[in-house]
């Protein structure tokens, strides 16, 4: 029974995952799915959260296809897996993940030649993963205030994964060589994508506020409702 709740609850989430996509304007430069992924690894937890992030975005960009699908396929789901660890206070797998893409950033000639603020949002999310990590109160009924700090900090440091992934994937990985880009080209993008980058953040946070904490509080008055669920 319960896998079959978990098999539904990963349907569910994956349609509005892909829904999410598909409703999203041409304007920054991610789609509208990442104000989804806290309340999908909050709720879903580590590997049905990954699942339904994975499985939605194969099907939005299969409907709806977009050259850079492989940026969004892989972090989107990542970012999921990151939220739900740090709500179950596992700090380790989020730190070694984050060590892994920075220090591979920082080891490439373009890394270490691009502008170090374009990055800042992931430098500050790197410091709060093992505080967050310790200090998460999602799951515990009763404390608005603590639910509401936590969700927000876990929600920035979900979006930021989901970029950091992006550029691991752009530079250390190669993906701008295969899309035959130069550095200056790289650079460009870089330069002018930050600030697109900081405002989603800050969205992310705000639509966390408004709209995920409210939502979570409701699930915790659904009897016999825990989550995450796996």
């Amino acid at each position: 029974m319960k896998k079959s709740l978990n098999v539904g609850f990963v349907a569910v989430f994956a349609a509005f995952h892909a829904t999410l996509y598909f409703l999203s304007p041409p304007i920054l430069w991610r789609n509208w799915a990442i104000y989804l992924e806290p309340i999908e690894g909050i709720v879903l937890g580590p590997w049905a959260g990954f699942s339904a992030a994975f499985i939605g975005s194969i099907i939005g960009r299969m409907i709806k296809p977009d050259v850079f699908w492989m940026f969004g396929i892989i972090a989107e789901a990542l970012s999921v897996l990151m939220i739900a660890l740090l709500v179950k206070r596992q700090w380790l797998p989020v730190f070694v993940t984050y060590s892994v893409m920075l220090a591979a950033y920082f080891s490439h000639p373009f890394g270490a030649r691009l502008p170090l603020w374009t990055i800042l949002d992931v430098l500050l999310a790197f410091a709060l993963i093992y505080p967050v990590a310790k200090l998460s109160r999602i799951g515990v009924q009763g404390n608005v205030r603590r639910l509401t700090v936590s969700l927000v900090l876990v929600s920035f440091i979900g979006t930021v994964t989901d970029s950091l992934t992006r550029v691991f994937l752009f530079v250390p990985a190669g993906l701008y060589a295969f899309l035959g880009l130069s550095f200056d080209e790289v650079f460009f993008i870089f330069t002018t994508g930050a600030s697109a980058s900081y405002i989603e953040d800050l969205i992310v946070v705000v639509v966390s506020f408004l709209v995920g904490v409210p939502l979570l509080l409701a699930i915790q008055k659904i009897q016999g409702f825990k989550y995450p669920i796996t």
